[in-house]
């Protein structure tokens, strides 16, 4: 793989996930503001990550046998449709069809969001030289999640000027030219595997990857327990913060996030990264645990949500950067696809718990309830990270199934 293709495979994960990031933020307030309840707007997105739990396996495994182009390619044509389908939503149906219909577009999205992930990040594999993975890695997941910052703030701004279905179709259109550059110019079989490996290995792994990805689920669930609803209706109902003000908020928290996963190997640096796991999932945790007693408490509840995000933000950044680069340095190189595959699906379980939670926890006991499961979620990734074995133990064990 040259860095060309790499280029390639980058631009285009860059601009799937602008639009990704702006559709959760046009999804969620237009029909916060149609006046859905919060129970509604987390099954919104649930089959988005019910379908990524299965792509990300499937998917996985698909990329190291056929390559992780053609991944990519079919991810980005996905979000093409779903966006133009979405857009074909009115707002005279009733309630229930209206959250079926975007459910299903939905999933269509999350399938086309999972192969992409998967493709891109894989790819890091193949052109990090000795010693620089962690790096490579940190600049590609904090660029994206910058972007997705971003995205954020341009599917508020988008839903102002433009309205739902404009806001659609004009984010359709832009993805269509990138995934027109991508097929003419990304050549090569990138990721593909030189043996042929049976679809049961996709649930056999080592025992080091079956803990960081149950780490990682228990670590993004926490994250979206009280990120995906309960903090936008926070924001919009008990603040009365605008469309703008809410996504322009929530993007600057995840462009902050996207520059500390930038950094981390520079934060990290001389760390064993195995310890700063353990540490740093410890300290999410206490962090949490301190915003959920000031809101329950009710004190200077306004401040503690706005300075606590920014705290939780650096921290979880600093936790997902080195899960981002421990996937991938416990993977061998004819397995990555698959292994990244399995860990990303495992992502997308605690993304799928932690959304149904977010909109639960919300409608029973608003904000206050959320952090409180988050902060439940947490200890639990605390624990899982203090049983990752070290990177070279792990390189030389004995696979074993998974559980």
């Amino acid at each position: 793989m040259t860095r060309r293709d790499y280029g390639l495979v980058t631009a285009g994960y860059w601009a799937f996930t602008l639009t990704d990031g702006a559709l959760r933020m046009l999804v969620l307030l237009h029909f916060h503001e149609l006046g859905y309840s919060p129970v509604s707007l987390a099954f919104l997105f649930l089959l988005y990550e019910l379908f990524g739990i299965v792509t990300n396996v499937l998917g996985g495994w698909v990329g190291s046998q056929t390559g992780l182009h053609r991944t990519l390619i079919a991810g980005l044509t996905m979000q093409v449709v779903a966006l133009l389908t979405l857009s074909a939503q009115q707002e005279g149906w009733s309630e229930w069809l209206s959250v079926l219909f975007v459910m299903g577009a939905q999933a269509l999205s999350g399938i086309a969001k999972d192969l992409t992930k998967m493709s891109s990040k894989s790819a890091v594999k193949f052109v990090a030289g000795e010693g620089a993975l962690f790096r490579w890695v940190a600049v590609l997941t904090g660029s994206k999640n910058a972007l997705k910052g971003v995205g954020f703030f341009l599917g508020g701004a988008l839903l102002a000027w433009l309205g739902f279905r404009v806001a659609l179709w004009t984010m359709a259109g832009g993805l269509f030219l990138v995934l027109l550059v991508v097929l003419a110019f990304l050549q090569g079989d990138i990721g593909k595997s030189k043996r042929k490996t049976p679809l049961s290995s996709i649930l056999s792994k080592s025992a080091a990857v079956n803990r960081l990805s149950a780490a990682r689920l228990f670590l993004f669930g926490a994250r979206d327990i009280w990120f995906v609803v309960a903090l936008p209706v926070f924001l919009k109902g008990e603040l009365g913060w605008s469309f703008q003000g809410t996504g322009a908020f929530l993007a600057a928290w995840v462009i902050g996030y996207g520059a500390i996963q930038s950094i981390a190997p520079r934060v990290l640096r001389g760390r064993d990264e195995i310890a700063a796991a353990r540490q740093w999932s410890f300290a999410l945790a206490a962090v949490t645990l301190v915003m959920a007693v000031l809101v329950s408490a009710d004190v200077a509840v306004t401040a503690v949500v706005i300075v606590g995000l920014m705290t939780f933000g650096v921290v979880f950044a600093l936790n997902s950067s080195l899960h981002s680069y421990l996937i991938l340095a416990y993977s061998a190189a004819d397995d990555v696809a698959a292994d990244v595959g399995f860990y990303y699906s495992a992502n997308a379980t605690g993304r799928l718990v932690g959304t149904l939670l977010s909109g639960t926890l919300a409608l029973v006991g608003g904000l206050e309830a959320a952090l409180w499961g988050s902060t439940a979620f947490l200890a639990l990734t605390s624990l899982l990270s203090r049983r990752l074995p070290a990177i070279d133990a792990a390189a030389h064990a004995e696979v074993s199934p998974s559980p």
